[in-house]
C-alpha cells in the first residue's frame, strides 16, 4: 500500500473516532433522551422537587400544587371565593350548589333524619353531580353527646360511643376499631370529612368541653390524637383536629365570647402536644376555637388571630388546611366583615350559614385590595391541592 493510501486510512480513523467521543459525551450529558428506554417517566418537571419539598416541609399536599395551579387558571373570583366556603346544608341545596359552587356542605343531624343509606347516598350523589369541582362532604361524628349520622338507626345500629366511652372498654385499640369502622359508614354514605377528634385536654368533670374530650391527661390525649389520624388513614375519610389552640376551661363559644386567661407556656405544655402528635401522624386538617385566648392575642378570638394561626403554622409546622369554628357562633357574632377576617387570619376554610353575606364580604375586600388576589389564590390552591391529595379530583 503506498503512502496516500495509508495517510486516507488514517484520516477516516480519525474521524470516525471524533464521531464516537462526541456521540458517547453527548449521552453523558443528556439524562433524558427521547430514544433511550431509560428516559425520566415522570410528565410532571416539578413533581419531585414538590415531593421532596413536601417531606421537608411536612407539607403532605405539596405534590398536588402543580395540579390545582392548572385547575385555578379556569376558575374566575365567584368560583374562587366559593371554594373558601363550607356551607351549612341548606333547604335547596342542589340548586343552590350549582350556582355558587362551594367548597362544601356541613350537614347536621336533622339531614339525615329517617333517612335510609340510598337517600342518604342519592342526595350526596346530587350534589357531586352539579358540582364542577367534587365537594367536600363534613359531619361533626365525635361519639357521644355529638353524633349528626349514628342517632338514626338505619344508617347505624347503634349511635358511636364517646371518646371516653371507647377508652374505659377497650383503650386504644378500641378507639382505633372505632375509627375504621366509622370511617366505611361515613365513605359508604358519601361522607368525606369528619369535623373530630376533639383532641382537647380536659380532666375536669366540670369544664364545658369534658365530656367531648377523651377526659385524660396531655400524655394520653395526644395518643389519641395520633391513634385516630393514623387509623382514619386510606379510608377516604379525613379528621381535623379541634379545638386549636386547645378549650381548656373555657365556656360555651356556642352562645357568648369567651376569655382564655391560662398563661402560654400553660398552653405550649399542656394543649398544644395533642394537636402537635395528631400533625406528625399527618392530620389534614385543624380547626380553631373563637376562645379569645389573652396570652397570645388579647384583641380577637383565635379564629380571628394571626398570631393563632402563626402559633399553629410555624410553631407547630402544620402545612394543611385551617377550618374556622361555625362563624354564626355567638363568641363572634358581633363582629363585622368576619370572613374576610377569617382568610386574612390564615384560614383556608370558613364554616357559614350565611353564604351570601360570605360572599359579599369577601368580594369586597378582594375589590379594596384589602384580601390581593395572590393570597386569595394562595388559599384556593390549597383546597384543590387538599381535593387531589383526597382523590376527589
Amino acid at each position: 500500500m503506498n503512502k496516500i493510501g495509508l495517510i486516507v486510512i488514517l484520516i477516516i480513523v480519525l474521524i470516525l473516532t471524533s464521531i464516537s467521543i462526541y456521540i458517547f459525551v453527548s449521552k453523558e450529558e443528556k439524562p433524558y433522551n427521547e430514544n433511550n428506554n431509560n428516559i425520566n417517566t415522570n410528565t410532571n418537571p416539578n413533581e419531585n422537587n414538590n415531593e421532596e419539598e413536601s417531606l421537608n416541609n411536612n407539607d403532605i399536599f405539596g405534590m398536588y400544587y402543580d395540579k390545582a395551579n392548572e385547575l385555578l387558571k379556569n376558575m374566575n373570583i365567584d368560583e374562587k371565593i366559593s371554594q373558601t366556603l363550607l356551607v351549612r346544608y341548606p333547604d335547596n341545596a342542589k340548586d343552590i350548589l350549582e350556582k355558587y359552587q362551594f367548597g362544601g356542605y356541613v350537614f347536621f343531624e336533622k339531614d339525615f333524619t329517617n333517612k335510609t343509606k340510598q337517600e342518604v347516598q342519592n342526595m350526596i350523589n346530587e350534589l357531586q353531580e352539579v358540582s364542577k369541582i367534587p365537594i367536600l362532604t363534613a359531619v361533626d361524628e365525635e361519639g357521644g353527646i355529638v353524633n349528626r349520622i349514628s342517632t338514626n338507626p338505619n344508617l347505624v345500629e347503634t349511635p358511636f360511643l364517646s371518646s371516653q366511652q371507647l377508652y374505659k372498654q377497650g383503650g386504644f385499640d378500641l378507639i382505633k376499631k372505632d375509627t375504621i369502622n366509622k370511617s366505611k359508614i361515613l365513605s359508604d354514605l358519601g361522607i368525606n370529612l369528619n369535623l373530630a377528634p376533639v383532641v382537647d385536654v380536659s380532666t375536669n368533670p366540670n369544664d364545658y368541653m369534658y365530656n367531648r374530650t377523651i377526659g385524660q391527661d396531655t400524655t394520653i390525649t395526644s395518643t389519641y390524637a395520633k391513634t385516630v389520624i393514623e387509623a382514619s388513614k386510606n379510608t377516604r375519610v379525613s379528621y381535623t383536629l379541634k379545638h386549636f389552640p386547645g378549650y381548656g376551661n373555657n365556656v360555651d363559644t356556642h352562645t357568648s365570647s369567651s376569655l382564655d386567661n391560662r398563661t402560654l407556656e400553660d398552653i405550649k405544655t399542656n394543649d398544644l402536644p395533642p394537636f402537635e402528635a395528631g400533625i406528625k401522624a399527618k392530620a389534614e386538617a385543624v380547626l380553631i376555637s373563637h376562645n379569645i385566648v389573652n396570652s397570645i392575642d388579647k384583641n380577637n378570638p383565635a379564629s380571628l388571630s394571626e398570631s393563632v394561626h402563626k402559633l399553629l403554622t410555624d410553631d407547630l409546622d402544620f402545612n394543611g388546611i385551617i377550618i374556622t369554628d361555625a362563624i354564626d357562633m355567638g363568641a363572634i357574632t358581633n363582629i363585622e366583615n368576619v370572613s374576610s377576617k377569617a382568610l386574612k387570619a390564615g384560614n383556608h376554610l370558613i364554616i357559614t350559614t350565611n353564604y351570601l353575606e360570605s360572599i359579599n364580604d369577601i368580594k369586597n375586600a378582594v375589590n379594596n385590595n384589602e384580601i390581593s388576589i395572590e393570597e386569595l389564590d394562595k388559599v384556593v390552591i390549597k383546597i384543590l391541592a387538599w381535593k387531589y391529595y383526597k382523590g376527589l379530583l
